[in-house]
């Protein structure tokens, strides 16, 4: 019955972006359907965001159709069926081609229009605005990178859920014999991850996926450690993740020469052997000692901030978060909080992190309150809260706090009291962290893992996320609009059988 439900999703959004022929290329994240078009025009956004299994659209690099944890995983092969029983001989090998422009709007202000659909209208745009301004070469490289490790992040939740699983049973002592298989199978994808980081990389640059990954295979051999460089012996996974993007990178510009310069007669036989000579070469002489520093010197710098000021560095980390995340700049942390798992099994940064979803939150609460007489605009908040709650802020941030202008800033205060609360502890000696990323708000308890126990490690991040909303509630209640705005916003502009479904939505993996 699943899957005929999951069918009729797919069957239901296929025409509503252009049909079979117009779909460029079909992937999917934690949350999102992600499409490559043709002809962006072709797409019926409104109908789209109808659908009651959408939570909302996305334009970024690709047309992202938001279907929540789990469903996208389950309505993704049934699209791609679809799309290839439809398509057409004369669409393969379609070029993709940009959408069309959006223009961009600005927060509501005294005389605009307050109904959710307008409201909706302008988030949109100014995401489509924030998406140009992203468009410079650094920030696209950092998309790029993250492209890398979105399609790691199912691993690394449902072997993070398993080591957590594990670490209960050994605290208490039950089914010690099923300990060891459980912590195998939890650590054999993190003992091998710098070999699907290579692959990803080499397939996101343009390489040969398979060579990508046979480089950054070197890094985690245990042979390694015969080996000499730099006058200390290497370490088996010595560099991790950063290491093999480094070496996977490096293959795929060996790999653009040699297609370059060797005949064609020999290029099956010689290309992948200098590839992988020439880049591995490289990784286990230069590489892997340079990355291990920097991986060493970011866990050092982490460890040390949350210890020496966890509160401010906490209140700057959640204030600043919602911003990073409209500016591009948070896939910068994908490879950060990537590294810490490896070397401490968690990521202490992400729950601090996490209280911008909290605020956002709050802040969303607030707008409810506040606004008793637009309808139109509640059930709007309604619709997104239940996402909110598990950690997909988009929603909100595009469809409420960002339209409205005030209220996103008050969403910010929010989140830098979450991540100020959580980082105190930290500060004072209950560090903790998630064992994956991807997951926020409610979605992380199941990961949640630190040295004070699971009961203490639960109570202040449920503390962190109830001062976020808190917080967030009562900086919008009390700062998150003028009387102008009021006047303006609390009203009944159209009924609510007409208010317009929840606007643009989801977060990037490990993004809150």
């Amino acid at each position: 019955m699943s899957t005929d439900k999951n069918r009729a999703t797919a069957a239901a959004i296929l025409p509503l972006v252009g049909g079979p022929d117009n779909i460029g290329s079909i992937a999917h994240c934690m949350t999102r359907l992600r499409i490559a078009l043709h002809d962006r025009s072709l797409v019926d956004d409104a109908a789209l965001r109808a659908l009651p299994a959408v939570l909302g659209v996305v334009e970024d690099d690709t047309y992202q159709i938001v279907l929540g944890p789990g469903a996208v995983a389950r309505v993704t092969p049934e699209f791609e069926a679809l799309v290839e029983e439809g398509r057409s001989p004369r669409t393969a090998g379609a070029p993709v081609t940009a959408g069309a422009p959006v223009i961009a709007g600005t927060p509501v202000t005294a005389g605009t229009p307050v109904t959710a659909g307008e409201l909706a209208d302008r988030g949109a745009a100014l995401k489509q605005a924030q998406r140009a301004r992203n468009s410079t070469p650094v920030k696209l490289f950092l998309r790029r990178i993250a492209n890398v490790f979105v399609p790691l992040i199912p691993a690394l939740i449902g072997c993070g859920i398993i080591a957590g699983l594990n670490g209960v049973l050994l605290n208490t002592g039950w089914l010690p014999a099923v300990v060891p298989a459980l912590a195998a199978i939890a650590s054999g994808f993190m003992s091998l991850i710098a070999v699907f980081v290579g692959y990803n990389t080499a397939k996101e640059f343009g390489g040969t996926p398979i060579l990508g990954g046979a480089v950054a295979a070197v890094i985690v051999f245990p042979g390694v450690a015969k080996i000499d460089a730099f006058g200390q012996h290497l370490s088996p996974g010595q560099g991790g993740v950063l290491g093999a993007l480094a070496a996977a990178f490096l293959a795929v510009h060996v790999e653009r020469l040699c297609r370059r310069w060797v005949p064609e007669s020999v290029d099956a036989l010689v290309t992948p052997t200098l590839t992988v000579l020439l880049s591995g070469l490289v990784t286990i002489f230069g590489l892997m000692f340079l990355a291990g520093e920097v991986a060493t010197a970011i866990g050092s710098f982490a460890t040390w901030m949350l210890a020496g000021g966890g509160a401010f560095a906490g209140l700057v980390l959640g204030g600043l978060f919602l911003p990073l995340v409209m500016l591009g700049l948070h896939q910068a942390l994908i490879p950060i909080h990537t590294t810490l798992i490896e070397q401490t099994g968690h990521t202490a940064l992400l729950p601090i992190l996490a209280m911008a979803g909290a605020g956002q939150v709050g802040a969303a609460l607030a707008v409810y309150c506040r606004l008793p007489r637009n309808r139109s605009l509640r059930t709007t908040i309604k619709s997104a809260l239940p996402a909110g709650f598990l950690g997909v802020g988009e929603p909100l941030i595009y469809g409420v706090s960002l339209p409205l202008g005030r209220p996103f800033v008050t969403a910010c205060v929010g989140g830098a009291a979450g991540g100020a609360f959580v980082g105190l502890f930290n500060q004072l000696g209950v560090a903790f962290g998630s064992t994956a990323i991807g997951p926020s708000g409610w979605a992380l308890f199941p990961l949640l893992d630190g040295e004070s126990g699971a009961g203490v490690t639960i109570a202040v991040y449920a503390g962190g996320l109830a001062v976020g909303y808190l917080v967030g509630f009562a900086a919008t209640w009390f700062f998150g609009f003028t009387r102008q705005m009021l006047t303006d916003l609390n009203t009944d502009p159209q009924p609510v059988a007409d208010a317009a479904p929840t606007a643009d939505a989801d977060k990037e993996p490990a993004m809150t």
